[in-house]
């Protein structure tokens, strides 16, 4: 169990230091009215979290700590985003079309909400 909660810290710290180095880069660019390098990471994290699973599924025998650390450790320091994706693709594909627009909208509408209930607190 050390282990695996190592190689996901390791992961996770590593995705982490990549999400703020992107975000340092495009913060540069002020032609865009939304957050360039959110957007970005989130791209680059859901592009990661599908080459990573498509890799595991295809040969379900590789080793699991390289699991560990990219797709749950890299990835999931990187950005939620994209195992918020990988989540609704496996809805899709299983053919739970209810569970993924509850999901899809709680996500936004609850995300949004709590980000601004826990602005206004910090306010109060």
């Amino acid at each position: 169990m050390i282990k695996n909660l190592a190689l996901v810290f390791i992961g996770g710290g590593l995705g982490s230091i990549c999400r703020y180095l992107i975000g340092k880069y495009f913060s540069q660019f002020k032609w865009v009215d939304f957050n360039l390098g959110t957007l970005t990471v989130n791209i680059i994290g859901s592009f990661l979290i599908g080459l990573f699973i498509g890799y595991f599924l295809k040969d379900e025998s590789q080793n699991q700590d390289l699991y560990l650390l990219t797709a749950v450790g890299f990835c999931g320091g990187f950005t939620t985003f994209s195992s918020f994706s990988i989540d609704q693709l496996n809805l899709l594909k299983n053919g739970a079309y209810q569970s993924f627009f509850i999901y899809l909208i709680l996500s936004l509408v609850l995300g949004l909400t709590a980000t601004f209930l826990g602005l206004l607190m910090t306010k109060a």
